[in-house]
């Protein structure tokens, strides 16, 4: 799937259940990160407003660092995990859904 359909799935899931009835997480790594790059990213707008609708964005750090990219380099609000891979099995284990597009 595309950026631009994940970005609509978590606006219609939004939408649906209401952002104070669930949590959103996108974690993004590999390739992925660049969404979160501000001169790269057309998403940059549709990212600022589901942040401010409690969505969280998360980026692998070791992703940036495969990419020789550091925190400043991204968008505001972007948060930086361990690994991808890690923040997913401990969402998992705490009984989030994992909905990959």
């Amino acid at each position: 799937r595309t950026v631009d359909e994940v970005l609509s799935n978590i606006r219609n899931l939004l939408n649906d259940l209401g952002s104070e009835q669930v949590a959103v997480e996108l974690v993004a790594n590999g390739d992925a990160v660049i969404i979160y790059l501000p001169a790269l990213s057309i998403y940059a707008e549709r990212i600022r407003l589901l942040a401010q609708q409690g969505v969280r964005f998360v980026a692998c750090n070791n992703s940036l660092r495969y990419m020789n990219l550091e925190r400043e380099d991204l968008l505001d609000g972007v948060e930086i995990v361990p690994s991808a891979v890690g923040e997913l099995t401990r969402q998992q284990a705490e009984g989030w859904a994992y909905i990959r597009p």
